[in-house]
């Protein structure tokens, strides 16, 4: 059984359903299924890790700061949203250990968001995935 089908993933599987959010290569059109089943591997790895820190590209400010909210909301975060918007596409990057939360101009192709796992502690998750859908946890 795939881990996309499975109804509940390990560790391993979790890391399998997020691989191909390599931060390189755009992705196709996303099921509502299979959003619920990244959501879920997600979960499950920022659980082994000390924190998660969130890299956001979006087209425009509302658009990043509703992914920031959702995502942060998910992942027990509550951001600082005191962000000056901006015209065009942005760059937020959210840091929950430092509290550091900030909005920059964006040149680039890629939308979505990475999530970069950290963990002190060996054995923990130390990895980065994206770019995860902007509407990842936006409820319909």
């Amino acid at each position: 059984m795939s881990p996309l089908n499975s109804p509940n993933l390990t560790i391993q599987e979790a890391q399998e359903v997020l691989k191909p959010f390599n931060c390189l290569e755009s992705q196709p059109a996303i099921s509502e299924s299979e959003k619920a089943r990244i959501r879920q591997a997600l979960l499950l790895l920022s659980e082994h890790s000390d924190y998660q820190i969130l890299g956001i590209c979006a087209d425009t400010t509302a658009q990043g700061v509703s992914a920031l909210a959702t995502y942060a909301e998910a992942l027990g975060y509550q951001p600082n949203f005191d962000l000056t918007p901006i015209d065009g596409s942005v760059y937020i990057k959210f840091n929950p250990n430092t509290g550091l939360c900030y909005i920059d101009s964006y040149t680039g192709d890629h939308r979505g968001v990475l999530v970069s796992c950290q963990s002190s502690f060996e054995g923990g998750i130390n990895e980065m995935y994206g770019h995860l859908p902007l509407n990842l946890f936006k409820s319909s």
